[in-house]
């Protein structure tokens, strides 16, 4: 009976003590009054913004930082989307660790909104929140929207491309454009080798860059080196909302009577990516040429007197030499410069 006894008291001693573990752990992971989301608070609700406040800070946010009930390492991201849209288009900008305060420029906002893809020129309504998350077991937890209404500008903006094809340098390295600053960048760069590394700068300095992280998959201030897949001049696109990067095949090159290659196959020109035009420096035969996109006759152009003609009659070249060669396809013109 004894021994009866003392397996009752250590059975009901165990169930105990498997209740009170499993209690405590749901009072600090899941009990609902254990996580409270931040509070975040903006000091304007209207915005104008342009060129003349681009670099004030327009915008300042302060925050109270999220609560799980328990000491842990909470990340933060402020997310921008469109009213009522319910964040399924989102920029996302991370806020430095132990951040409870964080300003913005007119650019910076500027470029953050038109990620959205609103016009400019007049005011759009915006959505903004915090995400807190700890891991990816636990669920994040958001703030309250906060609204604004802003009117963004036209701007261009940049992103830089140093790598191994030449030196990785940011200083000299080629560029990527937004026209209107909405977070799609495009730039036409020749890689001299397949699987060529470079990285993506938002300055020209390493103090902020994207890494690859899967195909087509860009982080910010993360990742690894990313890798042209091919060899020549390859038209990257990154979408820095989306954090996607893609490339196709960009070539322009020279074909006919004139060429080295004649009319069997293109002579490719390089791409100036400074001045956005293709150059190209060839021996000539006295005879003609023609301008064709990706060796192919589906877009090509002729013309004469330094006037481009989508589909125009052949270039002359009058006399064997040296050439210098200039398309400039932004301007519809062509030089031919003998040397």
């Amino acid at each position: 009976m004894k021994i009866l006894h003392y397996i009752g008291m250590i059975l009901t001693l165990f169930v105990v003590f498997q209740s009170c573990k499993k209690d405590e752990t749901q009072a600090r992971l899941s009990t609902e009054d254990a996580v409270k989301a931040a509070v975040l608070t903006l000091d304007k609700t209207n915005l104008t913004l342009s060129k003349e406040n681009a670099s004030d800070t327009v915008l300042h946010l302060s925050l109270v930082p999220a609560d799980f009930g328990f000491q842990a390492a909470v990340t933060n991201v402020l997310q921008f989307g469109l009213k009522g849209d319910n964040f399924k288009t989102v920029k996302e900008v991370i806020v430095p660790s132990g951040r409870k305060a964080i300003g913005f420029t007119g650019y910076e906002l500027n470029g953050y909104l038109l990620a959205l893809g609103v016009p400019t020129g007049e005011a759009s309504e915006f959505d903004i929140r915090l995400k807190s998350s700890i891991n990816a077991k636990i669920a994040a937890v958001f703030s309250v929207l906060s609204g604004l209404k802003a009117s963004p500008y036209a701007s261009t903006s940049y992103l830089y491309v140093p790598g191994a094809y030449q030196g990785w340098d940011p200083a000299t390295a080629e560029s990527m454009v937004s026209p209107t600053s909405n977070g799609v960048y495009t730039g036409i760069i020749f890689f001299p080798e397949a699987n060529s590394e470079f990285k993506i700068t938002t300055e020209r300095n390493w103090a902020n860059s994207y890494g690859q992280t899967a195909d087509g998959k860009l982080a910010f201030n993360g990742g690894g080196n990313i890798k042209a897949p091919r060899a020549g001049n390859l038209e990257i696109e990154v979408n820095t909302t989306a954090n996607t990067i893609s490339f196709k095949d960009h070539n322009w090159g020279i074909i006919g009577s004139a060429t080295p290659k004649g009319w069997d196959a293109d002579t490719d020109m390089k791409f100036d990516n400074t001045n956005q035009v293709w150059k190209l420096t060839v021996s000539l035969t006295a005879g003609e040429i023609k301008f064709r996109k990706n060796h192919d006759w589906g877009t090509n152009f002729g013309g004469a007197n330094g006037s481009l003609l989508a589909g125009g009659a052949n270039i002359a070249v009058a006399t064997a030499g040296t050439y210098d060669i200039v398309l400039d396809l932004n301007a519809n013109t062509y030089t031919l410069t003998k040397k």
